[in-house]
């Protein structure tokens, strides 16, 4: 069976995710991540180093707003513990050993991990460095990329062999900008909307997820049919990528998914289906934190 926890007293929900970088020190960010829906709204905070090490100095987090039940404000106090952290492998784990089970703490984790996205965002390179973006295209900004983030590589199909070989054989723009390289000091760099949304119509589940910042815009959508605990429609919309002519490709691997039952190993599968080296990171994401709102058996 195929149900949500946030569809017991509804027909449809929504999340909203709001997400900021500030280039508050010099050599760190602060990354804000706010998520909201009818029930609570919470927000992360940490001012972490950029890549290659990811560590939170410090961080905060507080509920922006409860509805019915009690608050938990020790669950927020709590975030300052994170300070030391690497938000790399099992940064998820510690979020979760942080918060337990107590009430709002998924919404806390979610943010969390929103945090440490957004820490691939941004990066501060050398600005002789960073000023190649400026003239050097597409190519120019993808040897930035590469050498900017450390986990980048082979991280999806566009910084892979596979996608570094498409240039000069295609035409290939970019929307990155030399302000993610080397942002001016006390600049916000980048900002995030994220919308989710699941809606339940008769024997149907719809799902959907939009993201659109500074480089991305995304907008993915599934259809459900509850009877038969399969996804019967996959499709998605890319008005925004950042290369052109690399990232398209691997968006035409949502269409794996049609056909495939919603069960616990749907969410193992679409690993390799979607993402991994051939795929899409964001593609994956997004679907990703879909099924997270759901329950699958």
């Amino acid at each position: 069976m195929v149900g949500s926890p946030y569809l017991r007293r509804r027909d449809r929900y929504e999340r909203v995710m709001e997400g900021w970088v500030d280039n508050s020190h010099a050599d760190a960010f602060t990354l804000t991540a706010q998520i909201r829906d009818d029930d609570l709204g919470v927000e992360v905070s940490a001012v972490a180093t950029p890549s290659p090490r990811y560590e939170i100095r410090e961080a905060r987090a507080r509920i922006l707003f409860a509805g019915p039940g009690p608050d938990d404000p020790d669950l927020a106090a709590g975030f300052g513990a994170l300070a030391g952290a690497r938000m790399v492998g099992g940064f998820s784990r510690r979020l979760a050993e942080l918060t337990g089970d107590r009430r709002g703490a998924q919404h806390f984790i979610d943010a969390g991990i929103e945090v440490a996205r957004l820490a691939r965002q941004a990066t501060k390179l050398p600005p002789e460095r960073a000023k190649t973006a400026e003239g050097g295209g597409a190519w120019a900004c993808w040897q930035l990329d590469t050498t900017g983030w450390i986990d980048l590589p082979d991280s999806c199909f566009t910084y892979s062999a596979g996608g570094k070989a498409l240039f000069g054989i295609r035409p290939v723009t970019t929307s990155m900008v030399p302000e993610l390289y080397c942002p001016p000091p006390g600049a916000r760099v980048f900002s995030r909307k994220k919308v989710a949304r699941l809606e339940r119509i008769d024997t149907r589940l719809l799902l959907s997820h939009s993201m659109f910042d500074e480089a991305h815009g995304f907008e993915i959508r599934y259809e459900i049919d509850l009877d038969a605990g399969t996804i019967v429609r996959a499709e998605s919309e890319t008005p925004r990528l950042p290369y052109v002519g690399i990232c398209d490709e691997p968006q035409k691997k949502i269409a794996s998914l049609v056909g495939q039952p919603a069960d616990r190993e749907l969410r193992k599968r679409i690993q390799t289906l979607i993402g991994g080296s051939s795929g899409c990171a964001q593609l994956y994401d997004l679907t990703a934190d879909l099924l997270k709102l759901l329950t699958l058996d």
